[in-house]
Protein backbone atom coordinates (compact mmCIF):
# COMPACT_ATOMS: atom_id res chain seq x y z
CA UNK A 1 0.00 0.00 0.00
CA UNK A 2 1.33 3.44 -0.97
CA UNK A 3 0.57 6.73 0.77
CA UNK A 4 1.80 10.19 -0.20
CA UNK A 5 2.36 13.59 1.38
CA UNK A 6 3.39 16.62 -0.65
CA UNK A 7 6.43 18.51 0.64
CA UNK A 8 6.29 22.30 0.50
CA UNK A 9 9.13 24.72 1.20
CA UNK A 10 8.43 28.42 1.69
CA UNK A 11 5.08 27.95 -0.02
CA UNK A 12 6.52 26.16 -3.05
CA UNK A 13 5.96 22.51 -3.91
CA UNK A 14 9.32 20.72 -3.84
CA UNK A 15 8.54 17.02 -3.90
CA UNK A 16 6.73 14.03 -2.56
CA UNK A 17 7.21 11.96 0.58
CA UNK A 18 5.87 8.45 0.07
CA UNK A 19 5.37 5.43 2.29
CA UNK A 20 5.34 2.05 0.58
CA UNK A 21 5.09 -1.11 2.69
CA UNK A 22 6.15 0.84 5.77
CA UNK A 23 9.26 2.34 4.20
CA UNK A 24 9.78 6.01 3.30
CA UNK A 25 11.04 7.52 0.08
CA UNK A 26 11.37 11.08 -1.12
CA UNK A 27 11.58 12.45 -4.63
CA UNK A 28 12.00 16.05 -5.78
CA UNK A 29 9.44 17.20 -8.34
CA UNK A 30 10.65 17.82 -11.89
CA UNK A 31 9.24 21.33 -11.75
CA UNK A 32 11.23 22.10 -8.59
CA UNK A 33 14.46 20.71 -10.05
CA UNK A 34 14.01 22.95 -13.09
CA UNK A 35 13.16 26.01 -11.00
CA UNK A 36 15.65 28.86 -10.68
CA UNK A 37 14.90 28.86 -6.93
CA UNK A 38 15.60 25.15 -6.47
CA UNK A 39 17.40 24.29 -3.25
CA UNK A 40 17.71 20.99 -1.41
CA UNK A 41 15.54 20.23 1.61
CA UNK A 42 18.61 18.92 3.40
CA UNK A 43 22.37 18.82 3.04
CA UNK A 44 21.87 15.05 3.06
CA UNK A 45 19.20 15.18 0.32
CA UNK A 46 20.97 16.94 -2.60
CA UNK A 47 19.00 17.93 -5.67
CA UNK A 48 18.61 14.92 -7.97
CA UNK A 49 15.96 13.33 -10.17
CA UNK A 50 16.24 9.89 -8.58
CA UNK A 51 14.18 9.07 -5.49
CA UNK A 52 15.88 8.67 -2.11
CA UNK A 53 15.37 5.38 -0.28
CA UNK A 54 14.26 4.92 3.33
CA UNK A 55 17.81 5.09 4.72
CA UNK A 56 18.45 8.46 3.11
CA UNK A 57 14.94 9.87 3.57
CA UNK A 58 14.14 9.05 7.17
CA UNK A 59 16.76 11.12 9.05
CA UNK A 60 15.45 14.44 7.74
CA UNK A 61 11.72 13.73 7.98
CA UNK A 62 11.80 11.79 11.26
CA UNK A 63 13.97 14.62 12.56
CA UNK A 64 10.98 16.97 12.28
CA UNK A 65 9.04 14.99 14.89
CA UNK A 66 9.03 15.00 18.70
CA UNK A 67 10.93 12.17 20.38
CA UNK A 68 10.68 9.73 23.23
CA UNK A 69 7.62 9.83 25.47
CA UNK A 70 6.21 12.84 23.62
CA UNK A 71 6.20 10.85 20.40
CA UNK A 72 4.41 7.96 22.16
CA UNK A 73 1.69 10.23 23.53
CA UNK A 74 1.12 11.88 20.15
CA UNK A 75 0.85 8.45 18.50
CA UNK A 76 -1.73 7.41 21.08
CA UNK A 77 -3.77 10.56 20.46
CA UNK A 78 -3.67 10.08 16.69
CA UNK A 79 -4.30 6.31 17.00
CA UNK A 80 -1.21 5.39 15.00
CA UNK A 81 1.95 3.43 15.73
CA UNK A 82 4.74 5.41 17.40
CA UNK A 83 7.15 3.91 14.83
CA UNK A 84 5.10 5.26 11.93
CA UNK A 85 6.92 8.47 10.95
CA UNK A 86 4.64 8.99 7.96
CA UNK A 87 1.41 8.82 9.97
CA UNK A 88 2.80 11.16 12.61
CA UNK A 89 3.86 13.68 9.96
CA UNK A 90 0.43 13.37 8.37
CA UNK A 91 -1.07 14.25 11.74
CA UNK A 92 1.16 17.11 12.92
CA UNK A 93 3.50 18.06 10.04
CA UNK A 94 1.85 21.32 9.02
CA UNK A 95 4.06 23.78 10.95
CA UNK A 96 7.52 22.28 11.48
CA UNK A 97 10.93 23.63 12.37
CA UNK A 98 12.19 25.78 9.53
CA UNK A 99 10.00 26.28 6.46
CA UNK A 100 8.78 22.77 5.62
CA UNK A 101 5.11 21.79 5.47
CA UNK A 102 3.74 18.36 4.63
CA UNK A 103 0.25 18.34 3.17
CA UNK A 104 -2.10 15.80 1.66
CA UNK A 105 -2.27 15.72 -2.17
CA UNK A 106 -4.49 18.47 -3.53
CA UNK A 107 -3.90 20.81 -0.58
CA UNK A 108 -1.92 24.03 -0.89
CA UNK A 109 -0.50 26.18 1.90
CA UNK A 110 -2.19 29.56 2.10
CA UNK A 111 0.53 31.90 0.83
CA UNK A 112 -0.94 34.91 2.63
CA UNK A 113 -1.48 34.15 6.30
CA UNK A 114 -4.01 36.57 7.77
CA UNK A 115 -3.69 38.05 11.22
CA UNK A 116 -7.05 36.46 12.08
CA UNK A 117 -5.60 32.94 11.67
CA UNK A 118 -4.52 32.89 15.31
CA UNK A 119 -6.50 31.48 18.21
CA UNK A 120 -5.63 33.91 20.98
CA UNK A 121 -5.67 32.46 24.50
CA UNK A 122 -7.02 34.16 27.59
CA UNK A 123 -5.42 33.50 30.98
CA UNK A 124 -7.60 30.50 31.80
CA UNK A 125 -6.96 28.94 28.39
CA UNK A 126 -3.20 29.48 28.71
CA UNK A 127 -3.18 27.81 32.12
CA UNK A 128 -5.16 24.90 30.69
CA UNK A 129 -2.69 24.62 27.80
CA UNK A 130 0.30 24.50 30.18
CA UNK A 131 -1.40 21.73 32.14
CA UNK A 132 -2.38 19.81 29.01
CA UNK A 133 0.94 19.86 27.13
CA UNK A 134 2.59 17.06 29.17
CA UNK A 135 -0.44 14.85 28.48
CA UNK A 136 -1.02 15.84 24.84
CA UNK A 137 2.24 17.08 23.26
CA UNK A 138 1.86 19.57 20.39
CA UNK A 139 -1.89 19.52 21.20
CA UNK A 140 -2.00 16.66 18.71
CA UNK A 141 -5.43 15.94 17.29
CA UNK A 142 -6.89 19.37 18.03
CA UNK A 143 -8.99 20.74 15.19
CA UNK A 144 -7.09 23.18 12.99
CA UNK A 145 -3.64 22.51 14.51
CA UNK A 146 -0.81 20.57 12.84
CA UNK A 147 2.27 21.59 14.81
CA UNK A 148 5.56 19.73 15.19
CA UNK A 149 8.94 20.41 16.80
CA UNK A 150 11.77 17.97 17.34
CA UNK A 151 13.04 16.98 20.76
CA UNK A 152 11.99 15.16 23.90
CA UNK A 153 10.96 18.24 25.92
CA UNK A 154 7.44 19.66 26.14
CA UNK A 155 7.20 22.64 23.80
CA UNK A 156 4.73 24.22 21.43
CA UNK A 157 4.99 26.64 18.49
CA UNK A 158 2.91 29.73 19.33
CA UNK A 159 2.34 33.30 18.25
CA UNK A 160 3.27 35.98 20.79
CA UNK A 161 2.30 39.59 20.23
CA UNK A 162 1.38 42.50 22.50
CA UNK A 163 1.65 40.31 25.58
CA UNK A 164 -0.75 37.68 24.24
CA UNK A 165 -0.09 34.02 23.42
CA UNK A 166 -1.97 32.43 20.55
CA UNK A 167 -2.09 29.22 18.54
CA UNK A 168 -1.23 29.55 14.83
CA UNK A 169 -3.97 28.24 12.53
CA UNK A 170 -4.00 27.38 8.83
CA UNK A 171 -0.63 28.48 7.40
CA UNK A 172 0.10 31.21 9.93
CA UNK A 173 3.77 31.04 11.01
CA UNK A 174 4.49 30.72 14.71
CA UNK A 175 6.77 33.39 16.17
CA UNK A 176 7.89 31.75 19.42
CA UNK A 177 8.38 28.39 21.09
CA UNK A 178 6.62 27.98 24.41
CA UNK A 179 8.31 25.72 26.97
CA UNK A 180 6.54 24.82 30.21
CA UNK A 181 8.28 23.51 33.32
CA UNK A 182 9.90 20.13 32.74
CA UNK A 183 8.44 17.63 35.16
CA UNK A 184 11.06 16.15 37.53
CA UNK A 185 13.57 18.89 36.58
CA UNK A 186 13.24 21.52 39.31
CA UNK A 187 13.25 25.11 38.12
CA UNK A 188 13.88 24.17 34.49
CA UNK A 189 12.29 27.36 33.16
CA UNK A 190 14.48 29.53 35.39
CA UNK A 191 17.55 27.41 34.59
CA UNK A 192 17.16 27.64 30.82
CA UNK A 193 16.07 31.27 30.87
CA UNK A 194 19.13 32.13 32.94
CA UNK A 195 21.58 30.13 30.80
CA UNK A 196 20.25 31.63 27.58
CA UNK A 197 20.50 35.14 29.04
CA UNK A 198 24.03 34.34 30.25
CA UNK A 199 25.04 33.30 26.73
CA UNK A 200 23.78 36.62 25.39
CA UNK A 201 25.59 38.50 28.17
CA UNK A 202 28.78 36.71 27.15
CA UNK A 203 28.20 38.10 23.62
CA UNK A 204 27.45 34.66 22.17
CA UNK A 205 24.88 34.53 19.39
CA UNK A 206 21.91 33.01 21.21
CA UNK A 207 18.18 32.75 20.70
CA UNK A 208 16.29 35.30 22.78
CA UNK A 209 14.38 33.70 25.66
CA UNK A 210 12.18 35.25 28.34
CA UNK A 211 10.52 33.87 31.47
CA UNK A 212 6.79 34.58 31.76
CA UNK A 213 4.20 33.98 34.47
CA UNK A 214 0.50 33.27 34.42
CA UNK A 215 -1.14 32.77 37.82
CA UNK A 216 1.20 30.38 39.67
CA UNK A 217 2.70 28.91 36.47
CA UNK A 218 5.94 29.89 34.78
CA UNK A 219 6.92 29.20 31.20
CA UNK A 220 9.66 30.16 28.77
CA UNK A 221 9.06 31.92 25.46
CA UNK A 222 11.89 31.58 22.95
CA UNK A 223 12.00 33.72 19.83
CA UNK A 224 12.13 31.49 16.76
CA UNK A 225 15.44 32.13 15.03
CA UNK A 226 13.98 30.53 11.88
CA UNK A 227 11.52 33.41 11.49
CA UNK A 228 12.20 36.94 10.20
CA UNK A 229 9.79 39.82 10.62
CA UNK A 230 9.19 41.82 7.44
CA UNK A 231 8.89 45.65 7.43
CA UNK A 232 5.10 45.35 7.31
CA UNK A 233 5.08 43.07 10.35
CA UNK A 234 4.50 39.76 8.56
CA UNK A 235 6.64 36.79 9.58
CA UNK A 236 8.79 35.06 6.97
CA UNK A 237 9.89 31.46 7.53
CA UNK A 238 13.56 30.52 7.10
CA UNK A 239 14.53 26.99 6.19
CA UNK A 240 16.69 25.17 8.73
CA UNK A 241 17.78 21.71 9.81
CA UNK A 242 19.65 20.34 12.78
CA UNK A 243 23.06 18.69 12.50
CA UNK A 244 21.63 15.15 12.71
CA UNK A 245 19.35 15.85 9.78
CA UNK A 246 22.17 17.44 7.78
CA UNK A 247 24.46 14.47 8.46
CA UNK A 248 21.82 11.85 7.70
CA UNK A 249 21.61 10.54 11.29
CA UNK A 250 18.24 9.31 12.56
CA UNK A 251 17.08 11.17 15.71
CA UNK A 252 17.23 8.09 17.95
CA UNK A 253 21.00 8.03 17.39
CA UNK A 254 21.62 11.66 18.32
CA UNK A 255 23.99 10.82 21.19
CA UNK A 256 27.59 10.08 20.27
CA UNK A 257 27.77 6.94 22.42
CA UNK A 258 24.80 5.55 20.43
CA UNK A 259 26.44 6.21 17.08
CA UNK A 260 25.56 9.87 16.74
CA UNK A 261 27.79 12.69 15.48
CA UNK A 262 30.90 13.75 17.37
CA UNK A 263 32.31 17.25 17.59
CA UNK A 264 34.74 16.65 14.73
CA UNK A 265 31.81 15.84 12.41
CA UNK A 266 30.00 18.96 13.56
CA UNK A 267 32.92 21.22 12.71
CA UNK A 268 33.45 19.43 9.38
CA UNK A 269 29.78 20.06 8.54
CA UNK A 270 30.22 23.79 9.18
CA UNK A 271 33.25 23.85 6.88
CA UNK A 272 31.32 22.14 4.09
CA UNK A 273 28.16 24.21 4.28
CA UNK A 274 29.13 27.81 5.19
CA UNK A 275 31.09 30.39 3.19
CA UNK A 276 33.16 31.90 4.63
CA UNK A 277 33.26 29.27 7.35
CA UNK A 278 35.71 30.88 9.81
CA UNK A 279 33.13 33.03 11.68
CA UNK A 280 30.80 30.06 12.07
CA UNK A 281 33.64 27.79 13.22
CA UNK A 282 34.49 30.28 15.97
CA UNK A 283 30.84 30.59 16.98
CA UNK A 284 30.49 26.82 17.22
CA UNK A 285 33.67 26.68 19.31
CA UNK A 286 32.14 29.19 21.72
CA UNK A 287 28.97 27.09 21.95
CA UNK A 288 31.01 23.98 22.79
CA UNK A 289 33.04 25.75 25.49
CA UNK A 290 30.00 27.52 26.97
CA UNK A 291 27.95 24.30 27.17
CA UNK A 292 30.84 22.53 28.90
CA UNK A 293 31.37 25.30 31.45
CA UNK A 294 27.67 25.70 32.36
CA UNK A 295 27.20 21.93 32.60
CA UNK A 296 24.86 21.44 29.64
CA UNK A 297 25.43 17.71 29.19
CA UNK A 298 22.56 17.40 26.70
CA UNK A 299 24.28 19.37 23.90
CA UNK A 300 23.90 16.68 21.23
CA UNK A 301 23.88 17.18 17.46
CA UNK A 302 20.14 17.93 17.32
CA UNK A 303 20.82 20.96 19.51
CA UNK A 304 22.88 22.63 16.78
CA UNK A 305 21.36 23.74 13.49
CA UNK A 306 22.00 25.30 10.10
CA UNK A 307 19.85 28.10 8.69
CA UNK A 308 19.51 28.43 4.92
CA UNK A 309 19.17 32.09 3.93
CA UNK A 310 19.13 33.88 0.60
CA UNK A 311 22.74 34.89 1.29
CA UNK A 312 23.92 31.39 2.12
CA UNK A 313 24.08 28.89 4.96
CA UNK A 314 24.79 30.07 8.51
CA UNK A 315 25.11 28.46 11.93
CA UNK A 316 21.94 28.95 13.96
CA UNK A 317 22.05 30.81 17.28
CA UNK A 318 22.65 28.81 20.44
CA UNK A 319 19.46 27.22 21.78
CA UNK A 320 18.27 24.65 24.35
CA UNK A 321 21.06 25.60 26.76
CA UNK A 322 20.51 24.77 30.41
CA UNK A 323 22.69 23.40 33.18
CA UNK A 324 21.77 19.72 33.43
CA UNK A 325 24.78 19.00 35.64
CA UNK A 326 23.11 20.55 38.70
CA UNK A 327 20.55 17.72 38.79
CA UNK A 328 21.57 14.50 40.53
CA UNK A 329 18.89 12.56 38.64
CA UNK A 330 20.37 13.46 35.22
CA UNK A 331 23.44 11.88 33.63
CA UNK A 332 26.92 13.24 34.26
CA UNK A 333 27.97 12.15 30.76
CA UNK A 334 28.23 14.79 28.07
CA UNK A 335 26.35 14.12 24.82
CA UNK A 336 29.59 14.47 22.84
CA UNK A 337 33.09 13.72 24.02
CA UNK A 338 35.80 16.30 24.54
CA UNK A 339 38.84 14.44 23.32
CA UNK A 340 38.34 10.95 24.69
CA UNK A 341 36.28 11.94 27.75
CA UNK A 342 32.53 12.03 28.30
CA UNK A 343 32.80 13.38 31.87
CA UNK A 344 33.79 17.02 32.27
CA UNK A 345 35.64 16.43 35.55
CA UNK A 346 38.01 14.10 33.68
CA UNK A 347 38.82 16.61 30.91
CA UNK A 348 42.49 17.60 31.08
CA UNK A 349 44.53 19.88 28.82
CA UNK A 350 45.41 17.00 26.51
CA UNK A 351 41.74 16.23 25.94
CA UNK A 352 41.01 19.80 24.84
CA UNK A 353 44.03 19.42 22.53
CA UNK A 354 42.64 16.16 21.14
CA UNK A 355 39.32 17.88 20.50
CA UNK A 356 41.02 20.82 18.76
CA UNK A 357 43.10 18.61 16.49
CA UNK A 358 40.16 16.39 15.55
CA UNK A 359 38.04 19.48 14.77
CA UNK A 360 40.79 21.01 12.63
CA UNK A 361 41.42 23.86 15.07
CA UNK A 362 44.59 25.33 16.53
CA UNK A 363 45.08 23.84 20.03
CA UNK A 364 46.75 27.05 21.21
CA UNK A 365 43.88 29.22 19.97
CA UNK A 366 41.31 26.85 21.47
CA UNK A 367 43.01 26.97 24.87
CA UNK A 368 43.24 30.76 24.67
CA UNK A 369 39.51 31.00 24.02
CA UNK A 370 38.64 28.52 26.80
CA UNK A 371 40.63 30.58 29.29
CA UNK A 372 39.03 33.83 28.13
CA UNK A 373 35.52 32.46 28.64
CA UNK A 374 36.34 30.61 31.88
CA UNK A 375 37.83 33.75 33.44
CA UNK A 376 34.85 35.93 32.51
CA UNK A 377 31.94 33.56 33.05
CA UNK A 378 31.75 33.36 36.90
CA UNK A 379 31.47 37.12 37.44
CA UNK A 380 28.96 37.47 34.61
CA UNK A 381 26.87 34.64 36.08
CA UNK A 382 26.88 36.20 39.56
CA UNK A 383 25.97 39.61 38.12
CA UNK A 384 23.15 38.15 36.04
CA UNK A 385 21.68 36.32 39.01
CA UNK A 386 21.52 39.62 40.90
CA UNK A 387 19.71 41.14 37.93
CA UNK A 388 17.26 38.23 37.87
CA UNK A 389 16.59 38.81 41.57
CA UNK A 390 15.73 42.47 41.00
CA UNK A 391 13.25 41.35 38.35
CA UNK A 392 11.72 38.76 40.71
CA UNK A 393 13.01 35.94 38.51
CA UNK A 394 15.29 34.31 41.07
CA UNK A 395 15.03 30.64 42.01
CA UNK A 396 17.11 28.41 44.28
CA UNK A 397 18.32 26.46 41.25
CA UNK A 398 20.13 29.54 39.98
CA UNK A 399 22.36 29.54 43.05
CA UNK A 400 23.34 25.98 42.20
CA UNK A 401 23.96 26.89 38.55
CA UNK A 402 26.15 29.86 39.48
CA UNK A 403 28.09 27.72 41.98
CA UNK A 404 28.64 24.95 39.44
CA UNK A 405 29.85 27.44 36.82
CA UNK A 406 32.33 28.92 39.30
CA UNK A 407 33.71 25.50 40.20
CA UNK A 408 34.01 24.36 36.58
CA UNK A 409 35.69 27.58 35.51
CA UNK A 410 38.15 27.44 38.40
CA UNK A 411 39.02 23.82 37.60
CA UNK A 412 39.43 24.61 33.92
CA UNK A 413 41.63 27.65 34.51
CA UNK A 414 43.77 25.72 37.02
CA UNK A 415 44.39 22.88 34.58
CA UNK A 416 45.07 25.07 31.55
CA UNK A 417 47.21 27.61 33.40
CA UNK A 418 49.30 24.84 34.96
CA UNK A 419 50.21 23.75 31.43
CA UNK A 420 52.22 26.94 30.92
CA UNK A 421 51.81 30.21 29.02
CA UNK A 422 51.46 28.43 25.70
CA UNK A 423 49.18 25.84 27.22
CA UNK A 424 51.50 22.98 26.26
CA UNK A 425 52.19 20.20 28.69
Amino acid sequence: MSRVLEAWLLGQHVGQLAQVDGRLSFCYSTQWLQSANARPLSHHLPLQAEAFDDKATRPFFAGLLPEGDKRRLIAQTLHVSRQNDFALLDGIGGECAGAVSLLEPGQRPDLIASAQAVRWLDEAELIALLDELPLRPMLAGEEGLRLSLAGAQDKLPVVFAEGRVGLPLQNTPSSHILKPTIQAVEGSVFNEGFCMALAAQMKLTAASAAIHRVADRVYLLVDRYDRVRQPGGALLRLHQEDFCQALGIAPEYKYQNEGGPDLAQCFALIRKTTRPSAPHILRLLDYVIFNALIGNHDAHAKNFSLIYTGRGTVLAPLYDALSTAVYDNLTDKMAMKIGSKYKFTEVQVRHWEQFAQAAGLSPAQVKKRILALARQLPSEAASLRSLFATRELDHDILGEVVGLIERRCQLTCKRLEAAGPGGDE
